[in-house]
């Protein structure tokens, strides 16, 4: 449902909508490269760009594809434009990952960006993102903030800042962001958007600039929980990568045409349901569970205790050590080069020791065996994407606090091997969204976005 704020052409970026233009003949890839074009030159500055394709190669991209149109029926994303946060490489494109002079140039484009050119999507440019990915407001940046299209006063969520306002402003059909600690759904909330984060390892992080790489995965932006999919189905290849998995026996990345009778659907119990105080975001996942009722499933409260004390293993454990892991070497010759709140949450990582680690270790080994005997009495999760929502200026008042507020419901979901889809669930009353995200064990995407696609559908 669009909404003020929204991009009034943003519903004629959807796959199906695309797909039955060019059937029709009412557009084309190449009349589709121009509208993009346009509206990003129309937006201006936004922050949400560190790289664009010059309008040049857009078209010779259209224009090879239009040469292929006898094969558009067989390539699932034929002519469907899509962006990529820039810390996932692109061949030929800088990789910054926000970081100017971290910046290299690939000779190949990471696995994932390779599917998705093979079947026919067209790379539009780079995205903007808090500085390695680190953070989820999108304002550890040197090249601005990501301008949140529904309220320019309050952030856009991150990292993957750039990716969903992209979607979110209609500048492309879809985008790739990761997703460690909620990356790939914090900003998905603010945007009235779909962001649906894989299983670990289903979609491989080769070419991807590394978090936290035992957590990272990559990350679907859509306008549709149906787009989404069709993203990952494409991306979901086995990998050389050591942390590639493939779908398990039995599992299934497609949508079920009706979801099955009697679904279980967690939530946590009424006094573990914090919002900081915010009345409004509340009430609107309160009417989210509301509207989970009215789609038949049966609610039921469970302990929410052993996931919320995973999600403070992340960044009061020795994965904030896993942080420097990733960039050792770069931190140790150019530390003055990071943003000063990257800077320091990474030098935090000195303060962990490898008897840290297996104690941390050895403490998730535990909470996981409990969350287990949770899932034995529910089908998935409802929680609210983030408790709260900040304005710039005070995210920038006090960045660390206010950043690890909005990982309360998304910080414990790699670690515990979880899938998620991330979806609108109605606006505050100044036209800011709030978001809602759907939880399940891993590999059950098929399932999750089938009762997103339901869930989406009876928003009121």
């Amino acid at each position: 449902m669009m909404k003020p704020g929204a991009a009034p052409y943003a519903k004629e970026m959807r796959f199906s909508r695309l797909k039955a233009a060019y059937s029709s003949g009412e557009r084309t890839p190449v009349g589709v490269v121009h509208e993009v074009c346009e509206r990003i030159a129309a937006r201006g500055g936004d922050g949400v760009w560190i790289h664009v394709e010059s309008e040049s190669n857009l078209l010779v991209r259209a224009q090879e594809l239009e040469a292929r149109r006898a094969d558009a029926g067989v390539l699932p994303l034929y002519g469907v434009p899509f962006a990529v946060k820039d810390n996932i490489d692109v061949a030929g494109v800088p990789t910054t990952a926000a970081c100017p002079e971290y910046a290299y140039t690939p000779e190949e484009s990471a696995p994932c960006v390779e599917l998705l050119l093979d079947a026919g999507a067209i790379f539009v440019g780079k995205t903007n993102l808090d500085q390695f990915a680190t953070g989820l407001v999108g304002t550890r940046t040197p090249y601005g903030v990501a301008r949140n299209p529904f309220h320019p006063d309050y952030i856009p969520g991150g990292s993957s800042s750039g990716s969903a306002v992209a979607v979110a402003s209609g500048l492309v059909s879809f985008a790739l962001g990761t997703d460690t600690a909620g990356s790939g759904r914090v900003p998905a909330g603010f945007n009235n958007i779909v962001g649906l984060k894989p299983s670990r390892g289903l979609v491989s992080t080769r070419g991807v600039v590394p978090a936290c790489r035992t957590l990272d995965c990559v990350s679907v932006f859509a306008l549709e929980a149906a787009d989404a999919l069709c993203a990952l189905e494409t991306m979901a290849v086995l990998d050389e990568d050591a942390y590639s998995r493939a779908l398990p026996a039995g599992a299934s990345l497609q949508m079920a045409a009706d979801l099955p009778g009697g679904l279980k659907a967690g939530v946590p119990l009424p006094g573990q349901r914090d919002f900081l105080g915010d009345d409004e975001a509340q009430s609107a996942y309160e009417r989210g569970i509301e509207r989970l009722s009215g789609m038949g499933a049966a609610v039921q409260e469970v302990d929410f205790s052993p996931f919320f004390e995973a999600a403070k293993l992340l960044y009061g454990g020795p994965w904030v050590a896993e942080r420097l892991a990733a960039i050792e070497a770069f931190f140790g010759e150019k530390p003055e080069a990071l943003h000063p709140v990257t800077r320091e949450l990474i030098s935090g990582a000195a303060g962990y020791s490898a008897v840290d680690a297996f104690k941390a270790f050895y403490r998730l080994k535990e909470l996981k065996r409990d969350v287990r005997i949770v899932w034995e009495d529910i089908d998935f999760m409802l929680v609210p994407t983030a408790p709260t929502a900040y304005k710039i200026d005070e995210v920038n008042a006090d960045p660390i606090t206010l950043n690890a507020n909005l990982g309360m419901y998304t910080n414990f979901v790699n670690l515990l091997d979880l899938c998620a889809v991330a979806v609108p669930n109605g606006f505050y009353a100044n036209g800011l969204p709030i978001g809602m995200t759907l939880l399940a064990p891993a590999f059950r995407e098929g399932f999750l976005c089938a009762v997103a696609e339901e869930f989406i559908s009876g928003e009121g």
